[in-house]
């Protein structure tokens, strides 16, 4: 399958906020449809609102489809939904976050249904979004609902690739929820996806500390004797080339990260705040689960929607690490395909000779 046929769903996230300014920036240029099948999920009357508020852009057309089955090569499709009775930019509305969540649940059937090869979803305000049948903290909550497989936010870029134990949870309960199996669990997905979703063959991983200091022998703390270390020490006895556990101020500013292929963060913030400063137009990943999900790495951005001043490369490298993901998995899942051949030569600690090979036919 080349990278044409792919097709990539995308959703507004909040019609208030600067999803859908950053989705027609991004997919302004008309040679995009010669990478990928873009299909938005939201409103056209939003859309045409934002697209009026950006100067010297190109012309941007949306072919309206049903669902992604109908999605037309070389177009912008747009799956209609999420609609707003009145569109306004930089105010947090009940009915915005409903129309982001309509827009969310669309694109997850068509995901659902294999119309769509990798999701990207726009932010949405994780406030306005709840509602009676809505109770998730963010995207890689719900997707983890919905999608087969154990969820972990990745947030990734060209230099640095972090992992979170915990995500968006009260920084009070941030000790309780760290365990030595969660760790362990964790560092597997994350071994497993940059393998898979990376292509990285013998990753290496820092693991960072939760105190200060690393806890300063237990001066500080003990979650890393008792807890991450341990850890560690399994998944590296299982073949994880985990290392650590690191202070996190040593291992961002003295530049230790670069000698690893992914950091392992106990929390939200502790992976994040350096993570941005580094790559400030990364992108989130929701790794371990069956399908492909991408977003940007910002928020609703309230305070400059619908002023033509956001930046859409966070977006395209949403959209573009999707793709790169979906082909990775793909060629992972044909090198892995058949690993009986291997396993058997490596069961017998010899490799293949000539009396193994198959002999050309007599041609006598």
């Amino acid at each position: 399958m080349t990278e044409q046929k792919y097709r990539i769903g995308i959703t507004q996230g909040d019609p208030n906020g600067i999803g859908w300014e950053v989705i027609i920036k991004a997919l302004a240029d008309p040679r995009i449809t010669e990478l990928f099948t873009p299909v938005i999920y939201g409103s056209p009357k939003t859309a045409a609102c934002y697209r009026d508020t950006i100067a010297e852009i190109e012309q941007f057309t949306l072919t309206n489809v049903a669902s992604a089955a109908e999605a037309r090569r070389g177009k912008i499709n747009l799956v209609a939904c999420g609609e707003v009775a009145n569109v306004e930019p930089g105010k947090p509305t009940p009915e915005a976050g409903h129309a982001a969540v309509e827009a969310l649940r669309t694109a997850m059937q068509d995901l659902k249904a294999g119309e769509l090869d990798a999701l990207v979803t726009a932010p949405f305000d994780k406030e306005t979004v709840q509602s009676d049948d809505f109770r998730f903290t963010g995207h890689t909550e719900y997707l983890a609902s919905e999608l087969d497989g154990e969820s972990m936010m990745i947030m990734c870029s060209d230099v640095l690739r972090v992992g979170l134990v915990t995500k968006h949870i009260p920084v009070a309960e941030i000790a309780a929820n760290i365990t030595r199996e969660k760790i362990v669990g964790d560092l597997r997905i994350l071994n497993r996806s940059l393998i898979e979703d990376f292509g990285i063959v013998r990753p290496r991983i820092a693991v960072m500390a939760l105190n200060p200091h690393a806890g300063d022998g237990g001066l500080l703390g003990r979650e890393e004797q008792e807890i991450i270390r341990p850890a560690i020490v399994e998944a590296f006895d299982a073949g994880i080339l985990a290392f650590g556990p690191f202070a996190a101020d040593g291992l961002f500013a003295g530049g230790g990260y670069a000698r690893y292929d992914g950091i392992l963060a106990m929390y939200h913030d502790q992976g994040l705040a350096p993570f941005k400063s580094i790559s400030p137009d990364g992108v989130n990943f929701t790794a371990g689960l069956s399908a492909v999900r991408t977003s940007p790495d910002h928020g609703t951005a309230f305070d400059i929607a619908g002023k033509d001043k956001a930046d859409p490369q966070s977006m395209r490298n949403a959209i573009y690490t999707a793709i790169d993901i979906v082909r990775r998995r793909a060629e992972w899942a044909r090198w892995s395909a058949n690993p009986l051949p291997r396993a058997e030569r490596e069961k017998s600690n010899r490799d293949a000779s000539v009396k193994d090979l198959q002999q050309p036919a007599d041609k006598g």
